[in-house]
């Protein structure tokens, strides 16, 4: 692989790239809220159709030449040039940082393009601003280039989409002279919404709106961390224990649900032998639900609960990553087109490998809905607890709620995190050890 510094530029078959390949762009971001995007530019460097805005709000360009994976730190763009409309002739990376924190509060990070170049570049090399232009791939004489660029922009995305010829949703500009005579009005320019909402503290809620036509469309639910930091295991706790219920109805979910979890004693023992020497972190996400009937049920990894989308319980967890390296971290997926046979399901996750705390992983779980502004939780509490209750998703009557629940657990004695979760929150289920 090739390492550019910034300036440099280069044609992608001089560099052995093709035009099918992944942008990666890695972020130490050091705790802070960094949003990586992409512009699709025509010729006059203009972002003259927000379809090519490719961003959380909006994941793909319309023919998907441009797909975005985001995760905590990093972002994953597939690029494929060949189709991409003649009207593009450049692509250009950005990052642009929200709070209090500027370029130069961040550590390592850089832009690969494929196997074929890489651009380093940290926060050392900016200075207070809050926006980066990272890289760009533009054609020129009926090839493609691609050119490290690392140019600090004053203003954040907001600033960018403006400099790109963008209109942000929403905004207002002073209102244009009166002509002298009547004439027929321009057709208004499409405008983009860089609306995202943060639950900042323990009970904060949204409620989604409905599509036209009722249901909320394919609902993903995300949860990505800073899968590089280096921490030791969690201290062993005590072994776990099967916990004594009666039978009955509860009795059926375990069947159906197979071997749940109690997991922090067997993560413990992992950590330290099967995976030992492994440095990175691994979170692992689930959730407990109910339905509308009041059947309730769970749907993780461990036991091989992985849900069904389609059919009961409409909650379907995407294959589980057990190297804790996947680029989009893990993934969950709510049918909302049936989502008046869900009464609710609390979203969770527990540390499965290579994290002494929670406050090193930088965790975050975004909920995104077709049509929607994405809704960020942090996992910006706790200590030493093995599980966060992270977020509460609910029908109430008919209306999707989200309230950040932060709450955090830990074995106690020979009663499993997972269990002291379910009693909070007054599920019922019975627990037994499990495994994957």
């Amino acid at each position: 692989m090739t390492t550019y510094s910034r300036g440099q530029k280069g044609k992608l078959a001089d560099l052995g790239s093709g035009h099918v390949f992944h942008v990666d762009v890695e972020i130490a971001n050091n705790g802070a809220s960094v949003d990586v995007s992409c512009f699709g530019l025509d010729a006059s460097d203009k972002l003259s159709d927000d379809r090519y805005m490719v961003f959380y709000n909006q994941l793909a360009s319309p023919e998907g030449a441009v797909r975005l994976d985001l995760g905590s730190g990093r972002a994953r763009f597939a690029v494929n040039l060949d189709l991409l409309p003649a009207s593009i002739g450049k692509l250009v990376f950005v990052a642009a940082i929200d709070g209090a924190a500027t370029m130069r509060t961040l550590g390592a990070s850089s832009l690969s393009l494929g196997s074929a170049v890489r651009f380093p570049w940290s926060g050392a090399d900016f200075g207070d601003e809050k926006a980066l232009i990272v890289a760009e791939l533009y054609r020129r004489d009926g090839q493609w280039r691609f050119g490290a660029v690392g140019q600090g922009f004053n203003g954040g995305l907001s600033a960018l989409l403006t400099h790109f010829g963008g209109t942000e949703a929403g905004s207002s500009k002073p209102a244009a002279a009166p002509t002298p005579a009547p004439t027929a009005a321009p057709a208004p320019k499409p405008t983009v919404s860089l609306s995202k909402v943060t639950l900042d503290k323990r009970g904060d809620k949204i409620s989604l709106d409905k599509r036209a036509g009722g249901g909320y469309g394919r609902i993903h639910v995300n949860l990505n961390w800073n899968q590089a930091a280096i921490a030791p295991p969690p201290a062993s706790p005590p072994p776990p224990s099967s916990a004594a219920r009666g039978g009955g109805f509860f009795d059926r979910i375990t069947s159906m649900a197979g071997d749940l979890a109690n997991k922090a004693g067997e993560m413990a023992n992992k950590a330290g032998a099967a995976r030992k020497g492994r440095s990175g972190i691994d979170l692992d996400l689930g959730c407990m639900y109910e339905l509308a009937d009041g059947r309730r049920g769970l749907v993780q990894a461990l036991g091989n609960t992985f849900g069904d989308y389609e059919r009961e319980p409409f909650i379907q967890l995407d294959a589980d990553d057990r190297t804790g390296a996947a680029a989009n971290g893990e993934n969950l997926f709510i049918n909302g087109e049936r989502f008046d046979q869900i009464k609710r399901a609390v979203i969770f996750s527990f540390i499965y490998e290579g994290a002494a705390n929670w406050g090193v992983t930088n965790g975050v779980v975004t909920v995104s809905a077709p049509g929607q502004a994405p809704v960020e939780v942090k996992l910006d509490g706790g200590d030493r607890q093995i599980m966060c209750a992270i977020a509460l998703i609910e029908n109430r009557g008919g209306n999707l709620v989200i309230t950040k629940l932060a709450e955090y657990f830990q074995q106690q004695g020979t009663t499993s995190a997972h269990e002291l979760m379910d009693r909070h929150y007054g599920f019922g289920m019975r627990w037994k050890t499990g495994s994957k």
